[in-house]
């Protein structure tokens, strides 16, 4: 029986195979918006021998708009649910228009969202998998008076390519999955051209 190993911030790069550290090392030297406060936070240590995860929140004007978590499985055994030695699993949640939360294609949009912005950044992947889910909710009675709200869920999962020895570089699917961040909130892209001033772990970007 293999052992399983809870990552805490800050321990991941120090611990498991160099695979894997190097791995979580290249997750630390993503760019994201400064509209992205991320940290890393404690892993599940269930799923994989090994494992590291951060944590995400989109802010605009003090505002919370949408939250998510990104996190690195390992296995150096393999898995073949996985068809590979690593897997990222990934989980966002944003606030969105009702109306576009009653769009029929809105789960179909939230899916390429995510593959868009891995191809985008080009973080080679396999795999995939996942859920769209939209939650709306209306009032009535006494509370018909207030507005409806809306929001859309995304948890995927997919097998990120290694190189010819077996390493990862996690720095795009990072910057990925930071955009699908930002996407499902609704902030315009960043014009090309132009480069976002990268957030720093643990602060508020600005």
């Amino acid at each position: 029986m293999v052992a399983r190993h809870e990552t805490h911030p800050g321990s991941a790069a120090a611990a498991g195979p160099a695979e894997f550290r190097a791995a979580v090392e290249s997750m630390r030297r993503a760019s994201l918006r400064p509209e992205v406060f991320c940290e890393e936070m404690p892993a599940p240590q269930r799923i994989a021998p090994w494992s590291s995860a951060l944590s995400g929140d989109v802010t605009v004007d003090d505002d919370d708009l949408g939250t998510g978590r990104l996190i690195l499985l390992h296995d150096p055994a393999g898995n073949d649910a996985w068809d590979g030695t690593f897997r990222c699993v990934a989980y966002a949640r944003a606030d969105i228009d009702p109306e576009l939360g009653a769009d029929p294609m809105l789960a179909a949009v939230g899916w390429s969202w995510l593959t868009e912005a891995l191809e985008a950044h080009g973080a080679g992947f396999h795999a995939a998998s996942g859920t769209v889910t939209r939650v709306t909710t209306e009032s009535f009675g006494q509370m018909a008076d207030e507005s409806g709200t809306a929001q859309v869920e995304i948890r995927a999962s997919w097998t990120p390519d290694v190189d010819e020895v077996g390493g990862l570089d996690m720095t795009a699917h990072v910057e990925a999955w930071g955009e699908l961040l930002c996407t499902a909130v609704g902030l315009p892209p960043v014009p090309e051209g132009v480069t976002a001033i990268p957030s720093r772990r643990g602060q508020r970007g600005t």
